[in-house]
């Protein structure tokens, strides 16, 4: 089975980080994310990122090291995830993909339902900033 290379951003504001819904209509619909996408033939993994981020939270990013990566096999696809740590440079978030967007400090993980590609992300947030 072919990877599909997916990029992520983790965006800090203050002691909260972003996450965002997906849509009710898509795969894995009403589960928690971050903000994020498909890497498109030619792109570099950062340019994948400013460019999601631009289509589905008109906001522009300035993209730093990579927080972790993992590779999560789904029934439908396989992805290899690389998450980013990410600023926001420019713009406020809009919610012009997502369902909705918050802003959660690590205690309030388990307060939401997360893609399952997400679990190992979540846990090493959790250590990291506890």
């Amino acid at each position: 089975m072919k990877v599909t290379e997916v990029v992520a951003a983790l965006i800090w504001n203050g002691d909260k980080f972003m996450i965002c819904q997906r849509p009710a209509h898509k795969a894995r619909g009403l589960l928690w994310e971050f903000v994020g996408g498909k890497v498109e033939p030619g792109e570099t993994k950062e340019q994948a990122l400013i460019r999601e981020c631009q289509e589905e939270l008109a906001v522009t990013l300035s993209v730093g090291d990579v927080f972790m990566d993992v590779i999560h096999e789904y029934p439908d696809l396989t992805v290899h995830l690389t998450l980013f740590n990410a600023t926001i440079a420019e713009g406020e978030p809009q919610k012009i993909e997502h369902n909705d967007i918050k802003w959660i400090t690590p205690s309030e993980i388990s307060n939401y339902e997360f893609c399952p590609a997400d679990e190992e992300i979540l846990k090493k947030i959790i250590e990291v900033h506890q």
